[in-house]
């Protein structure tokens, strides 16, 4: 079905997020929002009711999807260009201007196109909460239309994942599902009750072990300073206890930042929960990794909350290394710290490799501390800007 031509023009809903690492995905939506969403941290779907999407109405979105991919290799011929060629969709959004399709869906389709449209991420932030036979009937028409198309991935809480049978997530990888995230957070229950996560460290075991059996490459979520200085030390080894019992195919740093208009944010002000220090967070980092077992994984630091970006590898082979990259962080004097972590918000440094003492990022320094109390809060107001 040719979307345009049978219902009007082509559009599909689009969610608000997705994991750095599917940037050159198409992006699905079969949910609305989030069915906790009572997580402290999270900024995203706060006051939205969470909702499924009909099969139907997400597969007319695949639909236009395909319709849109078509239209493109269509104008990209009328142009005299190989439409077999990556390049040629990029060329061809111009020549549709004058046609019944929002300019903001072609770009999305000819960015894929580009990009040999091999991977597809599900929004929103559980998908796997739908019926087993809903999900299936929407990979298999996913890839009925997409042939191209090599790996599927999305979010899912761990709740959900324990609450499948091994039978239903069998279905699911069956049918195309490649890759799950799951928002693991910490391992610790003290934490995980603090922060209103809705599961257990015995759930996210159960969860991980489910989706590995299951054939699914998985992506656990560690999110150092969760705890807050409080519970810094559980926070880590609890983590990385969940962590060796899963062995995960990625383990994904997303260091806590209190953002505005979330609970967490509210603790902090309230002096219910006391934000970690940039240094704290490493120092959590470094329990952390020296506290996997048996882990085969690889370690990734793909988010820019993270201080120390390079810190990654697979393990065990790159543990020492990642260890020295975070050592040769704690080991610069006090002064050296404070420029790096400010030269790092600032875009000007990816690792401590990169670090080089800078005349104008001195000046900022000295500014900040005259109008704040530490450096600490001033980065946090910068993070927030950002954010």
């Amino acid at each position: 079905m040719n979307k345009m031509h049978e219902t009007g023009p082509a559009s599909f809903e689009l969610g608000p997020i997705r994991p750095p690492s599917e940037a050159q995905s198409i992006l699905l939506r079969l949910t609305r929002n989030c069915p906790w969403n009572k997580c402290a941290f999270c900024p995203v779907y706060k006051g939205q009711k969470y909702s499924p999407r009909p099969v139907e109405e997400v597969k007319q979105d695949i639909d236009s999807m395909a319709a849109i991919r078509d239209l493109l290799a269509e104008k990209a011929r009328e142009m005299g260009l190989d439409d077999k060629d990556p390049h040629s969709a990029m060329h061809a959004v111009k020549r549709i201007d004058a046609a019944p399709v929002d300019q903001a869906f072609v770009r999305q389709v000819a960015y894929w196109m580009y990009f040999g449209m091999k991977s597809m991420f599900l929004q929103d932030a559980d998908s796997l909460a739908l019926k087993t036979d809903r999900i299936v009937a929407v990979l298999e028409h996913a890839r009925y239309r997409f042939p191209s198309i090599e790996r599927i991935t999305t979010y899912a809480r761990a709740k959900t994942v324990s609450g499948k049978t091994p039978e239903e997530l069998g279905a699911i990888r069956s049918a195309g599902l490649n890759r799950i995230h799951i928002g693991m957070e910490s391992g610790s229950d003290t934490v995980l009750d603090l922060v209103c996560k809705g599961v257990t460290a015995k759930e996210q075991i159960e969860a991980g072990k489910k989706a590995v059996a299951a054939g699914f490459e998985l992506s656990e979520y560690y999110m150092p300073g969760l705890g807050g200085t409080e519970y810094w030390r559980e926070n880590a080894v609890e983590s990385a206890k969940v962590v060796n019992a899963v062995n995960p195919t990625f383990i994904r740093i997303r260091s806590v930042i209190p953002v505005p208009g979330t609970p967490l944010y509210d603790m902090y002000i309230e002096k219910k929960w006391t934000s970690p220090s940039e240094e704290d967070k490493v120092r959590e980092l470094r329990l952390f990794i020296e506290s996997l077992d048996g882990v085969t994984g690889v370690l990734m630091s793909d988010h820019i909350m993270n201080l120390l970006e390079d810190v990654e590898g697979l393990l065990p082979r790159d543990r020492d290394v990642m260890l020295a990259k975070i050592d040769s962080f704690l080991a610069m004097s006090r002064d050296d710290m404070e420029s790096f972590i400010l030269g790092r918000r600032m875009g000007k440094f990816r690792g401590t490799s990169d670090f080089r003492k800078d005349g104008e990022l001195e000046r900022m320094k000295a500014e900040l501390k005259k109008t704040h109390s530490s450096l600490d809060e001033a980065i946090l107001e910068i993070l927030w800007n950002y954010i």
